[in-house]
């Protein structure tokens, strides 16, 4: 049985100088994202593209959702095999090329997470569980290009 669930929120363009879009050099790229019940958050575009280095970006955000979701469902899927997690920290890198025809876009993102765990024993069944994270997280099953999962393992 499918299930939907449906997400809404407002952007709102705060970056016209007074002159609106009168050239490609006369606006900037600032806009607000609002979530009904949730903080605001500031973001541009990145600063290759005349955006804010210090306000979060579109590109930040693809990143940040990939690892988020992974990570989430990493986490259930070890509550749900007994392996108790005790730190989960995540680096992801992730490649955007521009082309003159089309814009660009990201070709591949790597997730390097690092998890800690006190339990030596439950080692060998952390590369299930980031393939079976892969195989559910909603964002990696609704992007175009290659996610690789880089893990490690600590054991406290």
């Amino acid at each position: 049985m499918s299930k939907e669930h449906h997400y809404t929120q407002t952007i709102i363009w705060t970056g016209n100088k007074g002159v609106g879009t009168l050239d490609y050099k006369s606006y900037e790229r600032s806009h607000t994202i609002s979530i009904q019940n949730k903080v605001d958050i500031l973001a541009s575009s990145d600063a290759p593209f005349r955006g804010d280095i210090t306000k979060h970006n579109p590109e930040d955000f693809l990143l940040s959702s990939l690892s988020s979701c992974h990570m989430l469902w990493f986490l259930h899927l070890c509550a749900d095999h007994g392996i108790v997690v005790e730190s989960y920290a995540d680096n992801p890198s992730g490649i955007l090329t521009q082309s003159e025809s089309n814009g660009g876009k990201f070709t591949s993102v790597t997730l390097n997470p690092i998890v800690s765990l006190s339990n030596s024993s439950m080692q060998d069944k952390i590369g299930l569980m980031h393939q079976n994270a892969h195989q559910h997280c909603f964002i990696a099953n609704s992007v175009n290009f290659e996610v690789t999962i880089n893990s490690k393992v600590n054991i406290l």
